[in-house]
């Protein structure tokens, strides 16, 4: 089973073998678990594409992590994320262009990231533009990839493309 999910998502990565699910496959059922935890919150979470992926590409950015870098700017290619877009969400909330909403985002990822907490104030400027739903999955989809940056570090994953 792990073994058809992880050339299923190779293929569907671009790529013969997606480091990331062949590693994790080896954990058996765990795998199968992660995967659709994942996948709850992207895919098929409440954050649009392009607004999920601004997200992972800020989280990989403060991370420092290229394997994420490298899946989520082809991700977020198809989701509307050009390279100027990519450059922006790189040099972060205080670049040109964003609105306040995005601004919003990406400050809140900032601090969650390098903190792992929101400050009050964060989180009622968060509030004025997501529900508490979206709330709730802004945590989760930060921490997320948060924690999926340092799984791959610490594993020392080779990158998949380039």
């Amino acid at each position: 089973m792990n073994w058809v999910a992880w050339k299923t998502l190779s293929k569907a990565a671009g790529t013969g073998d997606a480091h990331l699910f062949s590693t994790l496959g080896r954990t058996g059922r765990l795998f199968r678990g992660w995967l659709h935890y994942s996948g709850m919150l992207m895919p098929f979470g409440r954050f649009g594409r392009f607004e999920g992926e601004m997200i992972i590409l800020r989280v990989a950015h403060l991370r420092g992590s290229a394997y994420e870098t490298d899946h989520h700017i082809r991700l977020g290619r198809r989701a509307g994320i050009t390279e100027d877009l990519h450059s922006r969400i790189v040099t972060g909330p205080d670049a040109e262009g964003w609105s306040d909403r995005h601004r919003t985002i990406l400050r809140a990822v900032d601090e969650l990231v390098s903190t792992k907490d929101l400050s009050d104030d964060t989180w009622s400027a968060l509030a004025d533009h997501l529900d508490d739903r979206k709330l709730i999955e802004f945590c989760l989809l930060v921490t997320q990839y948060d924690s999926l940056a340092t799984t791959i570090g610490t594993l020392r994953l080779d990158r998949d493309f380039g």
